[in-house]
């Protein structure tokens, strides 16, 4: 009788757990952590962001509120820093010593996965 009893009273757990374990997949909702970040936090961040590290250059835009020091719109190699300046004359397409935004975003790109 004893054995019985145990038998039972595991089949009855198991099946609970497994009734449990399917409402909670059918029923899952987001939480506040889980929920998608609001616009003003989305635009802070950046593109990429949520992915670990930032993919790819920062905007043109952003670059000149860091370095355009003249505000003339354009980024002269005085001006830069880091790997800016360590590649200024391939981005520099028409080597006038200036980096526009038409030749920032044709800029040849490091192959994916690897840096300079």
């Amino acid at each position: 009788m004893n054995k019985v009893s145990l038998r039972i009273s595991l089949s009855a757990f198991i099946i609970g757990l497994l009734f449990c374990m399917s409402c909670s997949k059918k029923t899952s909702t987001p939480t506040k952590t889980q929920e998608a970040p609001n616009t003003q936090q989305a635009e802070r961040r950046g593109p990429q962001e949520g992915q670990g590290r930032q993919q790819g250059p920062p905007p043109f835009s952003q670059m000149l509120t860091k370095m355009d020091q003249n505000k003339d719109g354009k980024l002269a190699s005085s001006e830069v820093q880091g790997r800016l300046k360590e590649n200024f004359a391939k981005i520099d397409a028409n080597a006038d010593g200036f980096i526009t935004e038409e030749e920032f975003k044709n800029a040849p790109r490091p192959p994916r996965g690897r840096r300079n």
